[in-house]
């Protein structure tokens, strides 16, 4: 199966305090992997490391066969990212901030009709501002899918979204991912995880102490559910266990 991202002895520190230390990790087309670990644990630092915007002092990085630091114009046509917070002008309506993230690309998909699948539709006039931050959330998964990309990029793409808003996001990556599409995720919620990663990676002070299928990770741990041993994992508490 074609790899679609590899990692190989990644590490980054600052101002010699490591960040991330001798990550590996190799992710196939079509797959869905999920980036997990407390806030400080890591996680931005790998993704941006991977992405390009930051520099790894050691290590190396191939998305699709490309340097990410090398061929970034000729990568970020095939590639799409959504960050939790994205920063994007006041005054821009939801139709207009499409229409510029299409521009930038050589190929693009319709975003009327990504913006219907996504629930948005109604909201092409609307000011980006006056959107709920779960529609937010959905827009800036729009505009990561706007490029056609062959790799995505989500960070906490459901934060902010209500159950059923949270499942038919699950339901559409699911899609994306029987196209054949591979995607990076980082996550929270465990039940996330559970539906739709393939392989995981759990990080702990830059290093990782997991890699593998949440099946695996449940079976390593004293625990039979995905969110009880990920806290083991982790170290965070396992709390009102008996309740």
């Amino acid at each position: 199966m074609e790899t679609t991202i590899e990692v190989k002895n990644l590490c980054k520190s600052y101002d010699h305090i490591k960040a991330v230390e001798h990550i590996n990790i190799s992710i196939c087309r079509g797959e869905v992997f999920g980036l997990l670990g407390a806030n400080g644990a890591g996680k931005s630092t790998t993704i941006e490391c991977i992405l390009g915007t930051k520099k790894q002092d050691r290590g190396t990085v191939s998305i699709l066969g490309m340097n990410p630091q090398k061929e970034r114009k000729k990568l970020f046509e095939r590639v799409g990212v959504q960050f939790q917070e994205a920063n994007y002008q006041d005054k821009i309506k939801v139709a207009e901030l499409c229409e510029v993230t299409a521009s930038l690309y050589k190929t693009s998909l319709d975003y009327g009709a990504l913006l219907k699948q996504f629930g948005l539709s109604d909201k092409l006039k609307s000011l980006v501002s006056e959107l709920s931050g779960g529609q937010k959330q959905r827009l800036f998964i729009v505009l990561a899918l706007i490029p056609n990309p062959e790799v995505v990029f989500l960070d906490e793409l459901t934060t902010g979204l209500d159950a059923k808003a949270r499942r038919d996001v699950w339901k559409s990556l699911s899609e994306l991912k029987a196209k054949g599409i591979t995607i990076l995720l980082t996550s929270h919620f465990m039940d996330e995880v559970e539906a739709l990663c393939n392989k995981i990676m759990i990080l702990k002070k830059g290093e990782s102490i997991f890699y593998g299928t949440v099946q695996e990770a449940i079976a390593t741990s004293p625990y039979e559910k995905f969110e009880d041993a990920y806290l083991w994992y982790t170290d965070e508490e396992v709390e009102n266990e008996s309740i």
